[in-house]
């Protein structure tokens, strides 16, 4: 398993090429801009062998890049059914915030649901619902990763400000992840990648119940 990390778009925001060593399938989760390097990436990898673009959520900062990824390969949109809703709305996804048109518009492939398991050649990525910054934000699990999107950052946690956000349910998404079994390594849609062992013990959004 190979994992690949672009940076991009205002914030900026990560977005993250997972690729199976054995027969080389990629999904990219959080295209949220368009960006040489990003098309660049998916064409060294061959476009037939994108076949995933996976969402943990549906801000603007997530998803503007998906149209023109999806174009470009052809590969299924996978978003959490909760959220299925800001791929066309731009007051759900804040995408005026940066564009006066918005973001463009886009139907997803698949409806995501809580446990759900998506194969990715050998590798097989686990769904967990993480509502808080959004009502359907979600994490992927897959081996010894965590791609956390807007939930779960290094020494943070996403804002719980914006429409369909829930600081309690947050907390509940906090709780989960310090809860699983086991370290990760964890892969934020912004910032610094981080450990799960090492949030548990630092993160004061984790442990304490919150500030």
């Amino acid at each position: 398993m190979k994992v690949t990390r672009i940076t991009g778009g205002p914030l900026p925001t990560n977005c993250y090429i997972l690729t199976d060593d054995e027969t080389g399938l990629s999904a990219v989760i959080d295209p949220g801009f368009e960006d040489p390097k990003l098309t660049q990436a998916v064409l060294s990898l061959g476009t037939e062998n994108v076949s995933a673009i996976l969402l943990t959520h549906g801000h603007f900062d997530h998803i503007m890049g998906v149209s023109s990824l999806k174009r470009l390969t052809g590969a299924k949109i996978y978003i959490y059914s909760d959220d299925m809703l800001f791929t066309g709305d731009n007051s759900l996804n804040l995408s005026t915030m940066v564009s006066p048109m918005g973001s463009e518009p886009f139907t997803a492939d698949v409806s995501l649901n809580d446990g759900d398991v998506i194969e990715l050649g050998s590798l097989k990525i686990r769904v967990m619902h993480t509502p808080g910054h959004t009502i359907g934000s979600c994490c992927y699990l897959v081996e010894d990763a965590l791609f956390s999107g807007d939930t779960l950052m290094k020494c943070s946690c996403g804002r719980t400000d914006f429409p369909t956000g829930s600081y309690p349910q947050m907390m509940d998404s906090l709780k989960k992840l310090e809860n699983l079994e086991g370290d990760f390594h964890v892969y934020p849609g912004h910032e610094w990648e981080t450990t799960l062992e090492y949030e548990r013990k630092n993160n004061p959004y984790m442990g304490n119940g919150g500030l």
